[in-house]
């Protein structure tokens, strides 16, 4: 096991990655490491010219996948957006690793992000000692991806200041950066391209200008269909997240899953699954992705306070944190699903017991 938490996409599926690269015969734009077709495979998992199982990194609609590798290697920018927890991020860096080898040139936006953190910085120590010159330049994550003809990542978009965003124009119309300091530029190399994420639910977010919007082509990823395909989702990276964390996975996982997603897909779609009962929605998203930290906090506590065993208590606290966001407004709305439709549902005894009980 590796002494790091998290390795980037590349090192963890580097096995995938040369095999679908040494079995690769087809087409590669200029600077890919990998042709469309194979990046398409490595994102929805198949099986390399050589045999080797490729895991499937995405589930859900392929021709999504095709067209945001598509739209890669053309000279457009590729924004997918969706609500939270639809895997946008975790098939950004996917792509990134897939296409050029390297996902780890990303910038987190966040209502703090700065011109400097996305254009180019300073080392004012060499500035004071001997004014603007290349050496004194910081290169930012976005500059770097120019200059080696790499995708760049920019997380959560919309989380960042307009005026901050309009700073992305010159580069995706023009594919250069100004550095008027040296009476310079750096031009991008054949490669070089943008993968943006932004969600279209949360709060307080800026607004993409008519300008930038015309310079990204936008796959919306949604939320899975059915409750069998979140569930396998979740269960695939609940293991996944287990093994990296040396969590032993309980036998039951898969149940435990299928019942906490029963849960979240009613609160958020405001009906029991038959439709018969109005609901109340939380606040939150209750998103796949809150699922499974849900699942691997409850793996967590089972581990080493409940001698292994996954149950709806070891759950509970970790749902409910999930659920209620809003602590007199979600409250009351758990409050109510609980009475109206989860104390008379069999199979989930225990869950409306533990729930109760800490609400």
């Amino acid at each position: 096991m590796s002494e790091m938490l998290r390795l980037p996409a590349e090192a963890i599926y580097a096995g995938e990655l040369a095999a679908l690269a040494a079995g690769d015969a087809d087409r590669r734009p200029s600077g890919w490491a990998l042709s469309p077709k194979v990046v398409v495979t490595y994102l929805m998992g198949g099986t390399a010219a050589d045999g080797t199982p490729v895991t499937p990194k995405y589930v859900g609609d392929r021709r999504l996948i095709e067209t945001a590798v598509a739209t890669l290697a053309t000279d457009r920018a590729l924004l997918l957006l969706g609500v939270p927890g639809t895997a946008k991020s975790w098939v950004s860096e996917h792509l990134a690793a897939a296409v050029a080898g390297d996902s780890t040139m990303v910038i987190q936006c966040t209502a703090g992000t700065d011109e400097n953190q996305v254009r180019y910085g300073w080392n004012y120590a060499q500035l004071l000692a001997h004014g603007p010159s290349r050496e004194a330049l910081v290169a930012t994550p976005m500059m770097r991806a120019m200059e080696s003809g790499k995708l760049c990542r920019l997380e959560e978009l919309t989380r960042m200041g307009s005026d901050v965003q309009d700073t992305l124009i010159t580069v995706l119309s023009e594919k250069m950066m100004p550095i008027p300091e040296l009476n310079s530029a750096v031009y991008a190399r054949r490669g070089f391209n943008i993968i943006a994420t932004a969600n279209n639910r949360d709060k307080g977010v800026n607004e993409l200008s008519s300008a930038l919007k015309r310079r990204f082509n936008v796959v919306v990823l949604p939320l899975p269909d059915s409750a069998e395909e979140e569930v396998a989702i979740i269960v695939k990276r609940v293991g996944e997240m287990a093994q990296s964390l040396d969590l032993p996975e309980p036998r039951n996982v898969a149940e435990e899953v299928a019942r906490v997603v029963a849960i979240f897909r009613e609160l958020r779609a405001g009906s029991t699954e038959d439709g018969k009962v109005a609901l109340k929605s939380p606040s939150g998203g209750l998103s796949t992705a809150e699922a499974i930290g849900v699942m691997v906090g409850g793996i967590s506590q089972a581990t080493f306070f409940n001698d292994g065993r996954l149950t709806p208590g070891t759950l509970a606290a970790t749902m409910i944190g999930a659920v209620v966001k809003d602590p007199v407004q979600d409250k009351a709305v758990l409050g109510e699903y609980l009475e109206t439709v989860l104390k008379k549902r069999r199979g989930f005894e225990d869950y409306y017991a533990s729930l109760s009980e800490l609400i």
